[in-house]
């Protein structure tokens, strides 16, 4: 499923300052019944962002509207729980392209990567620079430069590291499947040359 091209992202931020997020917490599994990738950004934090009545908590930042933009700040250990990919789908939904952490449980990890979504590692001390800064400022435009492999924000920036294979993918918002068949010709006329011509008998 082709994705939005991935060069540089230049966005505002959504600061959410706690660990070990899980995927149920991200979108329960009451909301797995679709197959289909679409409308699970409006179930996305459910369980933080409504109340039982349905009603939006008031404390909870998806409904700060001082915060908004395509990037989420995190805690570290995001993703972490079941495997499920509805997770970075719900993220992907809603609008964000990129989930900033100082580390992402793998599976979360490769899901992102292949939904179009960047889990984007850095350390620590960046991270709690990130929160700060988008808190004293929540209109304070970060900078992921995903062909450099560099973020920033303010005068501070930090490389990151990314799998070269699924980095070319992101860049051309292309899925595994995707990518395959953009090489269906360079197959093809491989597959050809290997051809054993048997004479006739």
């Amino acid at each position: 499923m082709t994705k939005e091209k991935f060069t540089t992202l230049r966005s505002t931020a959504v600061p959410l300052p706690i660990e070990n997020i899980d995927t149920d917490q991200i979108i329960p599994a009451r909301f797995l019944k679709a197959t289909t990738r679409e409308g699970f950004g409006d179930n996305l934090f459910r369980d933080w962002r409504y109340d039982s009545a349905n009603q939006p908590k008031a404390d909870f930042v998806l409904n700060n509207h001082s915060y908004s933009g395509k990037i989420l700040v995190t805690g570290k250990n995001f993703g972490c729980g079941s495997s499920r990919e509805h997770a970075a789908w719900a993220i992907y939904d809603y609008g964000f392209r990129v989930v900033i952490s100082s580390f992402f449980a793998d599976i979360f990890k490769n899901n992102a990567l292949n939904n179009g979504l960047l889990p984007l590692v850095v350390s620590e001390a960046f991270l709690q620079h990130c929160f700060e800064t988008i808190q004293q400022d929540p209109k304070t435009v970060m900078v992921v430069d995903l062909e450099h492999q560099v973020v920033s924000i303010g005068q501070r920036r930090e490389s990151f590291d990314i799998n070269p294979y699924k980095k070319t993918c992101l860049i051309n918002g292309q899925d595994d499947i995707d990518y395959l068949l953009g090489l269906r010709e360079s197959i093809l006329q491989f597959d050809k040359a290997q051809q054993v011509i048997t004479p006739l008998s």
